[in-house]
Parts: C-alpha cells; sequence; structure tokens
C-alpha cells in the first residue's frame, strides 16, 4: 500500500495544491491516537486535526478538529445552522466518504459533504488531516482545505 495514492492526495495533485504526506506507524486503535500520531510525526498535537462524520437534523457533516480536543456537538450544530448535531454511523461515514474509520480525510470524499473546519487551523501555517488512508498525514495550507471543501470555520473543540 505503501506510496500508492489515495482520492485525497489525487484531488491534491490535479489541483496542484501544495502538500506533502507523512507515513507513520500507530496502531488505529490505540489510546490517544490523535496525540500519538502527532508524536510519530513531530509536530505539535494542536497541528494534526482529526475528521469526524457527524449528524447534523439527520444530515451528514464533517467536522475537522484538532485530536487535542473533543468535537463540540452543540457548537457544530449552530455553525451549520441546525438543532442538533450527533456522532455518524461508522457504516454510514465509511460508505458516504469512500474511508475507513482512521483513515477518513476531509478530502477526496466519494460524496461531497458539507465541512466546517475548526478555526484554530487559521493560526497555522500548515495543518495535518488523514491522506485517505491509515498510516498517512498530509500536510498543507488551511486555506487550500478551506477552498477544496468549501468548509465554514468555527470554534468546534470543547478542550
Amino acid at each position: 500500500m505503501a506510496g500508492q495514492g489515495t482520492p485525497a492526495t489525487a484531488l491534491l495533485a490535479k489541483r496542484k495544491i501544495r502538500h506533502s504526506t507523512h507515513p507513520y506507524d500507530v496502531s488505529p486503535d490505540a489510546p490517544n491516537y490523535g496525540a500519538l500520531v502527532a508524536e510519530a510525526l513531530g509536530v505539535p498535537p494542536e497541528r494534526v486535526f482529526k475528521s469526524l462524520v457527524t449528524e447534523v437534523d439527520g444530515a451528514l457533516t464533517v467536522a475537522v478538529v484538532p485530536v487535542t480536543g473533543e468535537l463540540d456537538l452543540k457548537a457544530l450544530a449552530a455553525a451549520v445552522g441546525g438543532k442538533r448535531a450527533t456522532m455518524a454511523d461508522r457504516a454510514a461515514a465509511e460508505r458516504a466518504t469512500g474511508y475507513v474509520r482512521g483513515g477518513i480525510s476531509p478530502l477526496g470524499q466519494r460524496r461531497r459533504l458539507p465541512t466546517v473546519l475548526d478555526s484554530s487551523a487559521l493560526a497555522y501555517d500548515t495543518v495535518y488531516v488523514s491522506a485517505g488512508r491509515r498510516g498517512l498525514q498530509l500536510q498543507l495550507a488551511p486555506a487550500d482545505l478551506v477552498a477544496l471543501t468549501d468548509a465554514t470555520t468555527a470554534a468546534l473543540a470543547a478542550h
């Protein structure tokens, strides 16, 4: 699998977006997975973001938040003008995105879902998100992430 592209990396290449890929070796079942990924990459954990597929008023929505915090579901619902947000069913998330849990990228999803990026990402020149496969992260500018996903930004992380 190493070296094979993903829909996320293909999208970045097609659009000629500056990015880099970073492989890592962390068990997806490890507790504190995100912090371990940041450690394996040698970057501050607040620059590593996880993509969580949620349901807001019945519609699948992607929340991209730092691995250092938990998703504030009320803040997510408010950010997209909804009333109630919950975590999406794993099978529904995998079906809609085309990715498996632990490797869901906000980019190159099978079905383009509404996306909200935690506003803390905007403080960094680059951030890390899943490249669409367990064991592979993408580094790119948050502005490019927003542009490619048509994301809105909001304070989503409860620390």
